[in-house]
């Protein structure tokens, strides 16, 4: 029987009742400000512009100021160039016709601390002739238009308790964070990104990479194949930050895109480990292969096929090998020693030649050992790893 059905007529009366209060409480005005407005509404002591609050006040059970300089000085550039910023939400407080501070603390702090000479852009990627400038450097036309810029406020009713802003500012901020792979195809929307979407979808690189639904939601499949181009062909200029490193790269592939080349690149890397009986896993039935140990396969693979295109597939034992193991271990990824040495390790293994390894590897080998040691010691279940 349908679940309707099955509701009796008191029920559902309790139920658009209870409906028609909460959305009665959640009623709310959308209101716009300049930001000079904004800030004058918000400090009372100049000296202290972090914690306390005019008429537009932080309430206690928000947290302090969190953001660091660099992501201050791009919320202020998105403000400069003229990009939609979020709404910030607030609640009007029935005792003295304030404005409590839902969501949106950080912002308000940030145009508070700016307006007030508190700190100088720096970091910044678009108006790179501004990094060092206060707002008081900035000619006088600049600093009004700036100030002049409006904001955009939601204020929720006075109906609206506590408990009920806290409620709000809770739902506001349990979001999860955008991955990299997310945030990148909303600022690098275009033919790469397009392209890479469709590599995923390809039967082969399917079967020998299995990911589990989770990852593939968070599109983890497009992310390893972004990292196989960009660690294929950059990796020796790899430093220690992965996603600084894929960013650049994939700005240097929209300036210059050549989509067979890196089709071939792709193609020719799969035909080669479908050869390989477990492809990518290390074990059999394996539900799901991690980023390192796909890195370091796909990117020698490739790396070998190029020195050798006629490379034939021989004993591969060394895959499940104790050795590989360490180097692909996740704390491989940010160390630049260790991202090369990895990819050596298959690169050289495929071509059945001594690794050329750079740098301390047996040093930087016993430090994975000992950390995979504490790791097993701490796991009560006794679970195998898979690397």
């Amino acid at each position: 029987m349908d679940t309707l059905q099955q509701l009796d007529n008191a029920r559902l009366g309790r139920m658009e009742l209870q409906l028609a209060e909460q959305k009665k409480v959640n009623d709310f005005d959308i209101r716009e400000f300049p930001i000079e407005v904004i800030v004058d509404k918000f400090i009372t002591n100049i000296e202290d512009v972090d914690r306390l609050g005019g008429e537009i006040y932080i309430p206690d059970y928000q947290r302090e100021m969190k953001w660091k300089i660099k992501h201050q000085s791009r919320f202020i550039e998105s403000i400069l160039i003229n990009l939609p910023v979020p709404y910030i939400f607030v609640a009007d407080n029935p005792v003295d016709a304030t404005m409590e501070i839902i969501d949106g603390s950080q912002r308000i702090r940030t145009l508070a601390r700016f307006c007030t000479g508190q700190f100088a852009l720096e970091e910044l990627t678009i108006l790179t002739e501004f990094n060092g400038l206060t707002i008081d450097d900035l000619p006088t036309v600049m600093k009004r238009r700036f100030l002049k810029s409006t904001i955009r406020l939601i204020e929720m009713s006075e109906k609206m308790d506590e408990g009920g802003r806290k409620q709000m500012f809770d739902r506001l901020n349990s979001g999860m964070e955008l991955n990299p792979m997310e945030i990148r195809r909303g600022a690098f929307q275009g033919p790469v990104l397009n392209f890479i979407t469709e590599l995923a979808k390809n039967p082969l690189f399917v079967s020998v990479c299995p990911l589990s639904q989770v990852r593939i939601d968070n599109r983890d499949d497009h992310e390893l194949i972004l990292r196989f181009f960009a660690y294929r062909n950059n990796y020796l200029k790899f430093d220690h930050s992965v996603k600084d490193f894929i960013d650049d790269y994939l700005k240097t592939l929209n300036e210059d895109f050549q989509p067979n080349i890196l089709k071939s690149q792709f193609e020719n890397m799969l035909n080669f480990i479908a050869k390989i009986p477990l492809g990518f896993r290390k074990v059999p039935n394996q539900k799901s292969v991690p980023r390192v140990r796909f890195e370091a396969i796909s990117v020698g693979a490739s790396l070998a096929l190029e020195v050798n295109p006629d490379l034939a597939v021989g004993d591969y034992s060394w895959l499940t090998s104790s050795e590989f193991g360490d180097h692909t271990r996740s704390d491989a990824s940010n160390s630049r020693t260790k991202v090369i040495n990895r990819i050596h390790y298959a690169r050289d293994h495929f071509l059945g030649r001594e690794v050329q390894y750079i740098g301390d590897v047996e040093s930087s080998l016993a430090g994975s050992r000992a950390r995979a040691r504490r790791f097993s010691a701490k796991n009560s279940k006794g679970q195998q790893l898979l690397f």
